[in-house]
């Protein structure tokens, strides 16, 4: 066994060639660098042998199948060992394919990115795979040598690295310069941009080692789901603040809209899954849309409030408002007025007293934001829950005035919300 084990470790030692487990490999190192004399070398079509000592290429053999003597490579003579009598070369042995390595996988992340359209900074990653190409065999063994990166997974994780900081610095680089928006980019809106961007970017580092990137694949720069939610709500609700008139005003009608859709799920109790549920449900929806409408209307189209004494150009007598001529707060005969009325007029209208219809509901104090707003369930200005307005007679509509039953929800007369 160890006399077979011997002969066949002799065969090896006589037959130079890349291993078949490393016919993919982009550089491959001959594990034995005493080369006997006369021994036969394989070169393939797509690869070149480089004959290495003290750190320089001695020479280098093209493909074919090639006897080691020096009458065949004059530089072999350079490599003669003369205390085994001539009869060994010291060298190292590097194999280099020269072909397009394709579909080598790469990726990593590239760091925080500012998104042009929010403002926000989200992390970034990048993966794909890339094709490389060597052009120079000897000065890719000779940078490598001085790296330390002579076995092909070295290099591989080298080229990688040096790669994904190409990427890193460009994305980051063409993202501010051209203020492209961060969703557009991970949708591959400007993939073909990067990629030039990129492999141009790398050339300058790589052309030194005689190596060149030949094209990018399935190149993707990603962001995590959560973080494209977050960009995608935020404008979201940025573009609906900016047609509500601020993001107050968008905030309040949100409120709204959800106070309405709270009563639509879960008011009235015993709706069940009957038709009184359904109604009810519609009812609710339609008390918050009610109230998001008249509130937008209320900003967009309130009149601007009346100044002084006296009543506008064409407004009757006798509501709230002196005869003309008469000194603010006074009659002619100098009596002042109780409640807004002349004396000589005599008692006010009935159902008022203080300019007011007798029995209205009277505006009430927001809890939330110490505004004076008009009775009803949400306060329009912040969405709050109102306490349950006090009335000294019948319940009329805040908006017409019409008398409501106590039990009504819309006012009859024209459709507004009671508050109930």
């Amino acid at each position: 066994m160890g006399l077979f084990s011997s002969i066949k470790g002799e065969a090896r030692r006589a037959f130079i060639a890349r291993s078949d487990e490393c016919k993919n490999d982009i550089i491959f190192k001959h594990p034995d660098s005493n080369i006997r004399w006369g021994s036969q070398l394989t070169v393939m079509a797509d690869e070149q042998a480089l004959f290495m000592r003290d750190g320089r290429v001695v020479g280098v053999i093209g493909p074919g199948r090639h006897t080691l003597e020096a009458s065949n490579f004059p530089f072999l003579s350079m490599l003669i060992d003369a205390v085994t009598g001539g009869n060994l070369f010291i060298t190292e042995v590097y194999f280099v394919s020269t072909r397009e390595i394709s579909q080598i996988k790469f990726g990593g992340p590239i760091g925080d990115v500012r998104d042009a359209s929010t403002g926000l900074a989200v992390g970034t990653m990048v993966h794909g795979d890339f094709s490389i190409r060597v052009t120079d065999p000897e000065r890719l063994v000779i940078g490598l040598v001085g790296l330390q990166r002579t076995t092909n997974d070295a290099f591989i994780g080298w080229f990688k690295n040096l790669l994904l900081k190409t990427i890193r610095d460009h994305v980051a680089e063409l993202m501010v310069k051209k203020q492209w928006p961060l969703l557009d980019v991970t949708s591959g809106a400007y993939t073909e941009e990067i990629e030039e961007q990129v492999i141009q970017g790398a050339k300058k580092h790589i052309d030194g080692y005689g190596l060149t990137v030949v094209r990018l694949g399935n190149f993707t720069i990603a962001i995590k789901p959560e973080d494209e939610q977050t960009i995608k709500k935020f404008k979201k609700d940025t573009a609906y603040s900016r047609l509500a008139g601020g993001f107050q005003q968008y905030a309040a009608g949100s409120a709204m809209l959800g106070a309405g859709e709270g009563m639509a799920k879960g008011g009235g109790g015993g709706g069940g899954e009957g038709g009184g549920g359904a109604a009810l449900g519609g009812a609710g929806l339609g008390v918050g849309f009610g109230m998001a409408n008249m509130f937008m209307a209320q900003q967009t189209h309130q009149p601007p409030p009346h100044h002084g004494g006296y009543p506008p150009q064409g407004a009757p007598h006798g509501h709230g408002y002196p005869p003309h001529g008469a000194a603010h707060g006074h009659s002619p005969h100098g009596a002042p007025y109780g409640g807004g009325y002349p004396p000589h007029h005599g008692a006010p209208p009935q159902g008022h007293q203080g300019g007011a219809p007798q029995g209205a509901l009277q505006n009430v104090q927001c809890p939330g934001c110490n505004s004076s707003v008009s009775p009803g369930k949400f306060c329009a200005n912040c969405g709050q829950q109102l306490p349950a307005p006090e009335a000294s007679g019948p319940k009329h509509c805040s908006q017409c005035g019409n008398e409501l039953s106590s039990e009504a929800r819309f006012c009859p007369g024209c459709g507004d919300p009671t508050g109930s």
